[in-house]
């Protein structure tokens, strides 16, 4: 999700990454991601260093990995094959004996479809056109989905980052590491493959190749059956954050949330 909750100080060795008062699950979260892939998956993500989690202001101190976010940038099909393997690297990294004590992520599919419905009498007064129909022709899929049933997916749980910025995803002209794992937990590949494929970065700037990138990926039959569903209810959320802007400041350009709108409309035909 968009909203920032930390600060950011790139030093030449190190990222000092300060989070705001009341933050400290993200910092947890954070703390423990680093600590499992140092163990687990050494190379994919930064060296833990350091952290303060009693803090008002907790702390994580890590090394700084080298390379370029893949947002923004075209991704040829070295740098596409380099973000599949270190997605698919990092799922699978913990061990399943480890991995049954770690937490559920935040903002799982239950807790999306909550704030779907909270914010519906805020927004979909004001969504004309085809932000509007979309809207309700999402609405209307959710309502029918079945996705908000408690319990868990019938899919294998994995380590998910949380987040699927493409900022997130560092190229060094051989390899990607991964960055940002405030929002980590237990989770699923296709929830954590929506994440990527829907985010608005992934398609505001040099378009991310869905189909090829997910072409990359071995998926047993129920997580196949799991993957267009997941990227239906992300792109509905990105479909309200969108919507939110604020014309007079906006955050993006002119025409994103009608071209959000178009794209989960192809989404559900």
């Amino acid at each position: 999700m968009p909203w920032s909750t930390h600060a950011v100080d790139l030093r030449s060795d190190r990222v000092i990454k300060t989070f705001r008062p009341g933050s400290h699950a993200e910092c947890e979260r954070e703390w423990r991601a680093l600590g499992l892939l140092a163990a687990y998956a050494p190379g994919l993500a930064p060296v833990p260093h350091s952290v303060d989690l009693a803090a008002e202001e907790p702390v994580v101190v890590m090394e700084r990995v080298p390379g370029e976010p893949l947002r923004g940038r075209p991704l040829d099909d070295r740098r596409l094959r380099a973000l599949a393997a270190a997605a698919d690297e990092l799922y699978s990294a913990v061990p399943a004996d480890v991995l049954a004590g770690v937490p559920v992520r935040p903002d799982r599919q239950q807790r999306l479809i909550a704030r779907i419905r909270a914010w519906v009498p805020q927004v979909r007064p004001r969504a004309g056109g085809e932000v509007g129909e979309a809207m309700d022709r999402g609405l209307a899929w959710l309502s029918r989905s079945g996705m908000d049933r408690a319990g868990r997916p019938n899919v294998p749980m994995v380590f998910g980052p949380g987040d699927g910025n493409l900022a997130n995803y560092l190229w060094d002209g051989a390899r990607v590491r991964v960055v940002d794992f405030e929002d980590s937990g237990l989770s699923d590949r296709p929830f954590e493959l929506a994440e990527i494929t829907e985010h608005v970065g992934g398609w505001t700037g040099p378009p991310l190749d869905v189909a090829a990138f997910l072409g990359l990926f071995d998926l047993t039959a129920a997580e196949r059956a799991r993957l267009p569903e997941c990227r239906r209810l992300l792109a509905l959320v990105w479909l309200f954050l969108l919507s939110f802007d604020d014309p007079r400041n906006p955050r993006n350009p002119p025409g994103t949330a009608e071209r959000q709108a178009a794209r989960l409309s192809g989404l559900l035909a």
